[in-house]
């Protein structure tokens, strides 16, 4: 027998009726037995179609929208492994891009969000890598993962670094931070070229941005840079502005901090359409780093 595409009763008939509601929408597609569906055509693919936008006040204005959708989805199947990806990537790019939205106190609850969908997807993989986990049992939970699910750690751990990022220093973030440390040192085990190397990045800000007294390593910060741009072909400009910003300020080499800054001022954005957005943003917070460098240095 054929395969045959699943079918969604009356579904272009309700559609029709909300279809400028997130909401009515989702719940359109989940009553009719299609959520499935909506995840593999639709919510899926979303995140890396907002990479080619270049108008980021469109992106502001829009991504409300489809976080709602996500939140709505995932009140009907809260364990959806595609569901809380999403809405985990979603929630903290969201977050991560409020300062260019003119509205940076909205980060933090954002960032909130991103915490419990991170969480949801690491415990997902293991009861035991909740963040309230004992230490013995979260590093053997850790151990166990393989590398089929080394996605869903990264974007679980990459959740709650967007928590800690807007925490400003709070006990209960900088507990979480050696946890996050063994997450993305997994992921760098387990895939290393994952989103242009992006765990490396996260240990490279890691160990450039904190002082020596405190764990702070800047061998190791240069290291895993220098291995992200490796893995990522310097295509993803957000790494060269992180290393600016951490290993090269924290060692005043004002020689590298200013090559790399203009290195991403530099490059053409038609290079690679699929990173628009991302390089977009990198480009303006290189321009603001570079306006600085006399203060700075």
């Amino acid at each position: 027998m054929a395969h045959q595409r699943p079918r969604c009763p009356s579904l272009l008939r309700q559609r029709a009726r909300c279809l400028l509601v997130p909401a009515c929408l989702a719940f359109v597609f989940a009553q009719s037995g299609c959520t499935s569906l909506l995840v593999q055509s639709a919510v899926a693919p979303a995140m890396d179609h907002l990479q080619y936008q270049t108008d980021l006040d469109l992106v502001c204005d829009g991504a409300p929208a489809y976080l709602l959708l996500l939140d709505s989805l995932l009140i009907k199947e809260p364990d959806n492994r595609a569901l809380l990806m999403a809405a985990t990537q979603g929630y903290s790019a969201y977050a991560a891009v409020m300062e260019e939205c003119r509205r940076p106190e909205r980060a933090a609850t954002l960032a909130d969000k991103a915490k419990a969908y991170g969480n949801a997807l690491l415990t997902g993989l293991d009861p035991d890598l909740a963040v309230t986990a004992p230490a013995d049992s979260f590093a053997r939970a850790l151990a166990g993962v393989d590398r089929d699910s080394a996605a869903q750690l990264f974007w679980g751990g990459y959740g709650l670094a967007i928590w800690v990022k807007y925490q400003a220093g709070s006990p209960a973030a900088l507990a979480l931070l050696p946890r996050l440390e063994q997450l993305m040192q997994r992921v760098v085990v387990l895939e290393p070229s994952l989103f242009y190397g992006a765990a490396h990045t996260f240990l490279g800000t890691y160990y450039g941005a904190r002082p020596l007294l405190v764990g702070g390593d800047p061998v190791k910060s240069r290291d895993h840079f220098e291995q992200s741009l490796a893995l990522g072909g310097r295509d993803f400009l957000l790494t060269q502005v992180a290393y600016a910003e951490t290993y090269a300020r924290q060692t005043f080499d004002r020689e590298l901090y200013e090559k790399l800054l203009r290195e991403v001022i530099d490059y053409p954005l038609t290079k690679r359409p699929e990173l628009t957005l991302s390089n977009t943003l990198a480009k303006r917070r290189a321009q603001r780093l570079l306006a600085e460098i006399e203060r700075i240095f």
